[in-house]
């Protein structure tokens, strides 16, 4: 069965195959990890900001009808933004940790204080969008206006101009051309397809992707099958590093782990020792080290030729 030619983004099931290249990482580490912090606290839709509708990825998954605010999803968002977000930057100031925020620009516009912790810290930022909203539902028009309002804010509010960009689980059809369209990106994150970073095509140029993950991701504590604890989201992820670097062990080039976080649910107290026991667990694991999700794209760019 062929592809249809008119498809705007063709699907690609091969990548890398059956032997994927020998990576070397900084240090000669088996395995780099990175923490993406989603920061989209008050930038998704909600009735007070004229969307016509509520969100409903609070603690629930539920979404209540558009006549009425949803005033509980709205205030699960609010702890993020309130406390969930230091009980994380606590956490991540006490080991040193060098994490990515995935930042929403009205969210940081709402919470200046956020942008601040991100600039004294060093942490990397990826554009999550101007809000947190489904993309693919956009114009083009108005997808390229909040990609031009999202670049705007985050150069504002945290100093520098965000160089990755990833959406809302939506991205459109349109949105790797906007970026080269744009210009001065590094990289995009949208695509969940691989464990490696690798090269696409858009607008007749190529295009880091540093893929993202649905897997090692906190939403588990929303969607089913859910954690039953945080130690079950614990052991999701030293599963995953153990297997990988048991595969590098046994000859296959080093690899990238990406988790994602979100303040609103690992910024609670009991599941954020999930997140704690992690950060211990690659404390004490040779051969694996933190890296931000900037300085990953950076070093595949500068030395993708040496393995390609």
């Amino acid at each position: 069965m062929s592809a249809d030619s008119t498809v705007r983004r063709p699907r690609d099931f091969v990548g890398y195959g059956r032997h994927p290249p020998q990576v070397r990482w900084p240090g000669g580490e088996k395995l780099v990890v990175n923490i993406v912090i989603n920061y989209e606290e008050g930038a998704e839709y909600s009735l007070p900001d004229g969307d016509g509708r509520n969100d409903g990825w609070g603690e629930y998954d539920y979404e209540t009808d558009a006549s009425v605010r949803d005033l509980g999803s709205e205030t699960h968002y609010e702890f993020g933004s309130r406390v969930g977000i230091w009980r994380l930057a606590r956490l991540f100031d006490r080991y040193d940790v060098p994490v990515t925020v995935g930042a929403c620009a009205v969210a940081l516009e709402r919470n200046p204080q956020v942008a601040a912790w991100i600039r004294d810290r060093g942490h990397d930022v990826v554009g999550h969008g101007y809000r947190w909203l489904e993309y693919n539902r956009m114009s083009v028009e108005e997808e390229r206006e909040h990609l031009r309002l999202a670049i705007e804010s985050l150069t504002r509010t945290t100093g520098e101009r965000p160089l990755g960009w990833y959406l809302r689980s939506f991205p459109s059809e349109h949105t790797l051309e906007l970026l080269v369209e744009e210009g001065g990106f590094l990289y995009d994150s949208d695509p969940c397809n691989d464990e490696l970073p690798y090269f696409t095509t858009a607008g007749g140029q190529d295009l880091l992707i540093v893929p993202y993950s649905k897997v090692y991701n906190d939403t588990r504590y929303l969607l089913n099958p859910t954690y039953g604890s945080p130690a079950q989201f614990f052991e999701s992820l030293r599963l995953g590093v153990d297997y990988l670097c048991d595969e590098v062990d046994h000859g296959l080039g080093p690899r990238m782990l990406t988790v994602g976080l979100h303040p609103r649910w690992s910024g609670q107290a009991n599941r954020a020792s999930a997140v704690r026991d992690f950060v211990e667990y690659i404390g004490q694991k040779d051969g694996v080290s933190f890296l931000r999700r900037l300085d990953i794209a950076r070093w595949w760019l500068e030395h993708h030729h040496e393995w390609s």
